[in-house]
């Protein structure tokens, strides 16, 4: 036995975790910002407060400073940061904030604090050896705090951004590739039982008409339903049975067919149009030319939500050896794994077996939803 290709993916991959959905308040920038400054001042405080045993001061300085440490934060996220830091101006970022916080430090020290601090909050703990160039230092320090915080805040929301544009384009990216690959198994279908039709109406035979009927219905599975991500496994059962009499009323006698299902298959679904794929090439590869006694066999077995597929069918004379390039290549196999790669990624086995009477596809797919 020579085995043509052999695909197979884990079928009980694991569940992929999707980020949770932000609440309607959290969207709300405004409160996110206030509710950020009160647990600043509010931890700075008690932390200061603790230190010189004095909270209500520390509270107090906290807030008179809190509007330059706003404004030093603000800048900096909305302007050096997108300017400077995400443009990879690492220098001229760093030289433009330290400079900014050594003035807003110079200005807590020499403007708050002797004329606003000290005799409001302060008047006998603040003293002269607060205007030291070490009180200075110990400021930009202070002020480092928030500014590094905020930082690494804005830093990994402008990270997560880029991670959901990405993400978001790939997304769309994967769904116009699946939205192509579907589009192009309408007018291959349609191509191939036009065909048949056209064979009929040469022969005039009184079959046309309900193979233009069953095509009708074909289609109006194929326009109105098969849109859908996914569609009731009876329904695509049925679709295949329709397509599987279609066939039988052009080759008649000629072909034994078999199709049997085991297994409840009520309440499943799966991607419309996935399976006939598997069953449109048998009838090609063994049914095409007109040799008799031709056989496909097709079961579909449902096992909790596991569903096994296998195809069958014999190669009969020489047309059907050459058509087999139709399921390698073009818009067959590759076609078809593609779309069970981009839609039952992780979740699906697929092997195709050749030999020199036969050829087989059997395909294990997991039904389960993430």
């Amino acid at each position: 036995m020579e085995v043509k290709l052999s695909t197979t993916s884990t079928l009980n991959a694991g569940t992929t975790w999707s980020l949770p959905e932000v609440r309607n308040v959290t969207q709300n920038r405004l409160l996110l910002h206030l509710f950020f400054w009160t647990v600043y001042v509010v931890f700075f405080g008690l932390l200061y407060g603790s230190y010189i045993d004095d909270y209500y001061n520390a509270f107090m300085v906290e807030l008179v400073e809190l509007p330059f440490k706003m404004g030093l934060v603000y800048f900096n996220m909305y302007y050096l940061m997108p300017r400077y830091l995400l443009q990879k101006r690492y220098l001229e970022f760093v030289v433009y904030l330290l400079l900014l916080m050594g003035l807003i430090a110079a200005l807590m020290q020499f403007v708050l604090l002797p004329f606003l601090i000290h005799p409001l909050f302060c008047p006998t703990t603040c003293t002269e050896n607060n205007l030291t160039f070490y009180r200075f230092t110990k400021n930009i320090v202070n002020i480092n705090y928030v500014v590094a915080i905020t930082a690494v805040i804005a830093l990994l929301k402008n990270w997560y951004n880029h991670q959901q544009a990405a993400r978001n384009l790939t997304q769309d990216k994967l769904e116009a590739e699946l939205k192509f690959l579907k589009a192009q198994i309408h007018p291959h279908f349609l191509f191939n039982t036009l065909n048949s039709l056209y064979s009929l109406t040469l022969k005039k035979s009184d079959n046309a008409p309900e193979v233009v009927l069953k095509l009708s219905s074909l289609m109006d599975y194929m326009l109105y339903e098969a849109n859908a991500a996914q569609v009731p496994l009876e329904k695509e059962l049925e679709y295949i049975r329709n397509y599987i009499a279609l066939e039988k009323v052009r080759y008649g006698e000629r072909v034994d067919v078999q199709f049997n299902v085991t297994g409840s298959v009520a309440g499943k679904k799966v991607a419309p149009m996935l399976l006939l794929p598997f069953v449109e090439n048998a009838f090609k590869h063994g049914v095409s030319t007109e040799t008799q006694n031709a056989w496909i066999r097709i079961d579909v077995k449902v096992q909790g939500e596991q569903l096994v597929l296998l195809v069958e069918n014999c190669k009969c004379g020489e047309r059907a050896s050459s058509n087999d390039r139709d399921m390698a290549s073009g818009i067959g196999l590759k076609n078809l794994q593609r779309r069970l790669e981009l839609l039952y990624e992780g979740r699906f086995a697929l092997e195709i077996e050749d030999e020199p009477d036969s050829y087989a596809a059997r395909l294990e797919l997991n039904l389960a939803t993430n």
